[in-house]
């Protein structure tokens, strides 16, 4: 008995009929109705995936031209133009590589003997991967490809139909194949393994219909590596375990499997690529379960993995995984680029991205909603201070509090009172000095970082310049910032606060303008506060500690277009308000703006 030599799969159930063929009803169609009408035409351009029956169909088409007995537009496959076409012996049907033939010489010779006759009714020429042809190539076959002899058929088969030059596209009709749907897949090799009665579980089918994603002949070669190994970790490597531990967000057990997967002989990059495979089924699952490519208990584990993850989790992995490939390309060593990737897509407090801070928000809104703890460890961040409780006053030893730091003076004030002894050769009085800090009391309660007094003992003169030079000022309207950014502090007390302008047409300005300052100031200290606005010709008590005023000058006349402010550009304004004033004031002014609490020394 002599031995049967074994053929694959996908070459032993080939389609020999349009009826067999799966997945491209649209293409079948068009092809029966041709051959049936007698409207066949002088070439075809067939393009898809491949494995989707592109070169299978080109043969059913040259056995429904060529044979004896069509039904329908349908070979009848018993016949011997039929027989000879299956087993590739017919001289009716001629098969080129373009990929291996993509020169002039090859395109001429096939010109040539175009209108040569054969045996059969049709002569068919089928080219596959004709975008591999050269622009010569391509260009010496166009005018027999647009008028070929009337017995001849071109067809032209692509997996990059983009690249197949357009003057070729415009002869031909296009049909376009189509990837199977994975139940179209699970019925096809169901089909097979029962006809070629194969031992191999429903799993193990499951598994090479996953490894075709989409292609008859990768499913089929897949089902052929299965029954080899009796097992179906040969077809995709068993990613369960990682992903339950990348769900759990357990980063140790995720790289201990993918450790194990790697050193039995899965390379990085297809690790990476099923897993993102995988995350794109849970994906699927979720949201559209009809497009899931799995099916009975796979399929509901994928519902719960994405009901446990969440959505945004799924989709960051997905794009994380999706870079790593990217990233494998030119990596030294890819297996560090896929293990630093596993970490990022399991815990979101490991990745400094957007979509690891939506995720982490996302876990604890729905920690929070159902009252449990969150589906994967938190962030693991430095906790964040709170805010120091007010103290009574005999706990204040404990340490400085906000109203105390608001007490202080500020540090043009220290320095003043610092250097008073050499500057005026006369020491201040230790009851004097005592006088000037603001003696303790019960800590009120704290509004906006403040004390709410502004008569009280918490905020002094120094406190107000402070928070003018700090936040106030700059908030305030372009007009009132222009006209007050002129003027000083200079006490505060149970009336109010003081506030000095250069001279009296300038306070005229700011008097219509002060219940905005009025008003951001009472907004800063969280009570109403009062302005009270002076010239600034030294009769305003100063702080202690400081050097007298200078003397007072005249001030000028109030400028004549004054009233115009009101429109004017805020540069313009400001530029306006100090023509009144000398270069030494506006000076000064600029001066006491950028440096808060200081004061002009006495020469």
């Amino acid at each position: 008995m002599t031995d049967v030599p074994f053929v694959s799969l996908y070459r032993r159930f080939r389609p020999g009929r349009f009826d067999e063929l799966r997945g491209q009803d649209h293409v079948v169609r068009a092809l029966q109705s041709a051959v049936r009408d007698s409207r066949v035409s002088h070439a075809y351009l067939f393009s898809g995936p491949r494995g989707t029956g592109k070169t299978s169909s080109a043969r059913i088409l040259a056995k429904a031209l060529n044979c004896a007995a069509p039904v329908d537009g349908e070979p009848c496959g018993t016949c011997t133009s039929c027989t000879e076409i299956t087993q590739g012996t017919s001289l009716d049907v001629h098969e080129l590589d373009a990929a291996s033939n993509n020169g002039v010489d090859a395109m001429r010779d096939l010109v040539a003997h175009a209108a040569l006759g054969t045996p059969g009714r049709w002569k068919v020429y089928i080219v596959d991967e004709v975008h591999m042809l050269s622009n010569a190539a391509a260009n010496s076959l166009l005018k027999t490809l647009e008028e070929p002899p009337g017995h001849v058929v071109f067809v032209l088969a692509t997996t990059d139909p983009q690249k197949v030059p357009p003057t070729i596209r415009s002869r031909t009709q296009h049909l376009e194949f189509r990837l199977l749907g994975a139940d179209i897949l699970h019925d096809l090799l169901t089909s097979v393994r029962e006809r070629a009665g194969l031992s191999v579980d429903a799993e193990s089918v499951q598994a090479a219909v996953r490894r075709g994603r989409g292609s008859a002949r990768d499913a089929l070669s897949a089902l052929d590596q299965v029954v080899a190994s009796g097992t179906s970790d040969a077809a995709r490597p068993e990613l369960s375990g990682a992903l339950s531990a990348l769900s759990q967000g357990e980063v140790a057990e995720v790289l201990v499997c993918l450790s194990s997967l790697l050193a039995g002989g899965w390379g990085p990059q297809q690790l990476a690529t099923e897993l993102v495979d995988d995350l794109r089924q849970v994906f699927l699952a979720a949201l559209a379960p009809e497009l899931c490519a799995v099916s009975g208990p796979s399929r509901a584990e994928f519902s719960a993995l994405a009901e446990s993850m969440g959505l945004p989790r799924v989709v960051r992995g997905m794009e994380i995984l999706g870079r790593a490939l990217v990233d494998m390309r030119d990596a030294p060593d890819p297996q560090v680029v896929l293990e630093v990737a596993v970490v990022r897509a399991t815990r979101a407090d490991l990745d400094a991205g957007i979509e690891a801070l939506a995720e982490r928000v996302a876990v604890l809104e729905r920690a929070m909603a159902t009252g449990g703890a969150p589906a994967h460890p938190p962030p693991r961040s430095e906790p964040v201070a709170q805010a120091a409780p007010v103290l009574a006053p005999e706990s204040t030893s404990a340490g400085p509090t906000q109203t105390d730091i608001a007490r202080r003076p500020s540090l043009g004030a220290l320095r003043r009172r610092q250097e008073a002894p050499d500057a005026g050769g006369e020491e201040v009085a230790p009851a004097a000095h005592a006088a000037s800090i603001p003696a303790e009391g019960p800590v009120a309660p704290l509004v906006n970082g403040q004390s709410p007094s502004i008569t009280g003992p918490s905020v002094d003169r120094d406190g107000l310049t402070q928070a003018w030079g700090d936040a106030v000022l700059r908030n305030l309207p372009a007009r009132a910032k222009a006209l007050f950014s002129a003027g000083r502090f200079v006490s505060a007390d149970e009336s109010g606060a003081r506030f000095a302008l250069p001279n009296a047409a300038h306070r005229d300005r700011c008097v219509e303008l002060s219940p905005q300052v009025e008003a951001a100031l009472s907004a800063h200290f969280g009570v109403p506060v009062s302005l009270v606005l002076v010239i600034d010709d030294g009769s305003a008590a100063a702080p202690v500690g400081t050097a007298p005023p200078r003397p007072a000058e005249p001030s000028p006349p109030r400028p004549a277009d004054l009233g115009a402010w009101d429109e004017e550009d805020p540069a313009d304004l400001m530029a306006a308000t100090m023509e009144g004033v000398d270069q030494a004031s506006a000076a000064e002014a600029r001066l006491r703006e950028a440096f808060p609490g200081t004061s002009e020394e006495s020469e």
